[in-house]
């Protein structure tokens, strides 16, 4: 019985050590001009199951999303906000 309890133990400790935490993405956006703009994107990205957080800024047109790589990927995020009418660009990672 303590056997199993131990494999049971290890198994779980080396599945939360794969996996993966989470990510965040900065995007350049455009066509953002009011606080309409930032209430649809961040509509748009609330039905993505994978996104944690989101931060939308208007004035200089960036969205910063927070989100569980295991469920969504910087790809799908700039997806997303570019289908609800806002053409959006993944930045290089470090700019």
């Amino acid at each position: 019985m303590r056997t199993l309890v131990f494999v049971a133990m290890t198994m779980l400790a080396l599945g939360t050590a794969h996996a993966a935490g989470p990510k965040t993405a900065v995007l350049d956006v455009a066509n953002m001009t009011c606080p309409a703009c930032r209430i649809t994107i961040e509509s748009a990205l609330r039905r993505d199951k994978g996104v944690l957080a989101s931060q939308v800024d208007t004035e200089t047109g960036i969205v910063s999303v927070q989100f569980d790589p295991d469920k969504t990927s910087e790809v799908r995020v700039a997806k997303t906000i570019t289908d609800a009418g806002f053409p959006a660009k993944a930045r290089a990672h470090g700019k």
